[in-house]
């Protein structure tokens, strides 16, 4: 089995016309787009993983004429999980028509950029190749990386959020982490054009998670 990274936008065209809705929210950030499928009857369900408001953003689903169902758990001060089944288009789901045509498992989570979003699809060569082909109009795509895929196969960074990880990285480079350290919150988030406090946020959550799975 082979696989590819891509990445992808415009969002609403790639996975869901929600999803416009979700971006545009104020109360909230995604984080990750953890599943993602269509239903036999006519629905599209997503789960997503969300800082924020998760009080607010629920009563914002509730006015929501086509979601169906809804549900937003909170995490323990980690986030929640939202849970949206929604009507299904037939010009906002590119990347789910792609995958069942040729056959492609869609590997989660997703990770959302700032002009879109990033996919795995796992398959065969000869299905990965033909599926590039039938990208519909509307959806811009480039290749990020490709290569065998062995499943479980996953590196200490893997499960941060691709935002995580921007901000991980920017740590590293800016000399937060040496002794003594050559970086402040303010540095980075200069760097970042965001908020110390989100930079703070985003460190904390990714050094959990790249500690959990040394000891792991």
């Amino acid at each position: 089995m082979k696989y590819l990274k891509l990445s992808l936008s415009p969002t609403e065209r790639v996975i869901h016309p929600v999803d416009e809705f979700v971006a545009g929210h104020d109360s909230i950030s995604r984080e990750a787009l953890l599943h993602v499928d269509s239903r036999a009857d006519g629905t599209t369900v997503l789960l997503y993983r969300v800082t924020g408001d998760g009080d607010a953003f629920a009563e914002a689903l509730e006015d929501q004429p086509e979601i169906h169902d809804y549900e937003v758990v909170d995490l323990a001060g980690n986030g929640y999980h939202a849970f949206v089944q929604a009507d299904s288009t037939t010009t906002g789901n590119a990347l789910l028509s792609v995958a069942h045509e040729h056959a492609l498992i869609i590997d989660t989570p997703l990770e959302f950029t700032s002009n879109g979003l990033r996919a795995k699809l796992v398959g065969t060569h000869g299905n990965l190749r033909d599926a590039l082909g039938a990208m519909p109009e509307g959806v811009e795509f480039s290749v990020d990386d490709a290569g065998t895929y062995v499943p479980g196969n996953e590196d200490l960074l893997s499960p941060l959020t691709d935002r995580q990880l921007e901000v991980f990285e920017t740590a590293v480079e800016e000399g937060y982490y040496d002794v003594p350290r050559r970086a402040t919150h303010k540095d980075i988030a200069e760097n970042l054009g965001c908020a110390p406090s989100t930079v703070d946020e985003h460190l904390r959550k990714a050094e959990s998670r790249v500690v959990s799975g040394l000891i792991q």
